[in-house]
């Protein structure tokens, strides 16, 4: 019989957090329901496994999940509310929002490849996450579907949240002080399914990395196939980096796929990351325009397009037809202001010269009279 988990029930941070049940476990740590009970809330709490306390690169990379994702504020990335290390026991800890739902992995699995129409939106959501974190500097650097979560939220179903920046590159003015820097060029980190032709090459990266991984993703959400034939994660690293990957529109028999989005997905897998899109704000727009899907409220950047309210959801879009400048540019032409001012400086001509022509009257009467 399996011993009970010291963990549950107990207090973290004075009590604030009271550990519930554990959700899941990985090889890092375990992922814990907790209650808040100054709010009548829940919360997932992340936990370092208290084998690995003593591993510094592991409890540098723990840090630097907590670190990266507190400086995100995307309403697509699942948000760190606290983060620490508990002075009982030196337990590490991060105290995420709670999410119910399902991984892009989970669903894939359940439901089979999705159609584009509800695929795109997802990826298109995870790119405007990911905008916010390639502007403040941060490369997520092990994207895959697992870390792709779908929950529902304030009502909108298909709600992404971009999880598990465990792997995360940020930048030395990111990181908090102590840290140690994990990775280093000429190491191979990630998931060798879904990483780049330089991550596979142990290269220095940056945010088209991102991109290319988010393009594999894609590519296995819309076929249940990944873009290569490999039968090991080595053979997946030789095939990022030596083989064209395999069009979408051949990759499945009989299933095709607008040509558009055909050539999107290649660009954003093109081994030279310069000739991928450059950013994922520019991927999004690309997948969106192949579909002649338009974005949704909670598809919107808030980094990019419209501030994010203090209630941490997406603002929605203002239509065109409440724009200010519309109605004025319509009642007022370019050309309107100086033509009423022209108007306006004859109209003062005339007064000037019927006010001396009466001067010049009246004195001519006054002239006449006096003579007499």
């Amino acid at each position: 019989m399996r011993a009970p988990d010291p963990l549950i029930g107990r207090d973290l941070l004075n009590g604030q957090f009271q550990i519930v049940r554990k959700i899941g476990t990985g090889g890092m740590g375990a992922v814990y329901e907790a209650s808040q009970p100054s709010v009548n809330g829940k919360v997932a709490v992340k936990i370092l496994h208290a084998k690995l306390a003593n591993r510094k690169d592991l409890v540098s990379r723990f840090h630097r999940e907590a670190a990266a994702m507190s400086h995100l504020t995307h309403p697509n990335t699942v948000k760190v509310l606290v983060y620490g290390e508990d002075e009982k026991d030196g337990l590490l800890y991060i105290v995420m929002e709670y999410l119910e739902g399902k991984n892009l992995n989970q669903t894939v699995r359940a439901e089979g490849p999705l159609p584009a129409e509800r695929a795109i939106p997802l990826l298109v959501q995870s790119c405007h996450a990911l905008q916010e974190a390639h502007e403040k500097g941060i490369v997520h650097r092990d994207l895959k579907p697992e870390n792709i979560f779908i929950c529902n939220q304030g009502g909108m179903k298909d709600y992404v949240k971009v999880l598990d920046f465990g792997l995360a590159k940020v930048t030395e003015r990111e990181m908090r002080p102590g840290s140690m820097i994990l990775t280093q060029e000429g190491m191979v980190f990630g998931t060798p399914e879904f990483m780049s032709p330089e991550q596979a090459q142990g290269k220095t990266l940056d945010a088209r990395s991102d991109i290319y991984s988010l393009a594999v993703i894609l590519y296995e959400v819309l076929t249940g196939k990944l873009p290569f034939d490999a039968k090991s994660p080595m053979e997946y690293i030789q095939l990022h980096v030596q083989k064209e990957p395999i069009t979408l529109s051949a990759r499945v028999p009989g299933k095709t796929f607008p040509p558009a989005l055909d050539a999107v997905i290649a660009k954003a897998l093109s081994k030279n990351r310069d000739d991928r899109y450059q950013t994922a704000a520019e991927f999004a727009q690309a997948l969106q325009q192949a579909v002649g899907q338009g974005p949704t409220s909670h598809q919107i950047s808030p980094t990019a397009h419209s501030p994010v309210p203090s209630n941490g959801s997406p603002s929605p879009k203002a239509p065109e037809a409440a724009s200010p400048a519309a109605p004025l540019a319509h009642a007022m032409p370019a050309a309107a202001p100086a033509a009423a001012a022209s108007k306006g400086g004859v109209s003062l001509v005339y007064v000037i010269l019927a006010f001396v022509l009466g001067i010049a009257v009246a004195l001519g009467l006054a002239l006449f009279v006096f003579k007499r």
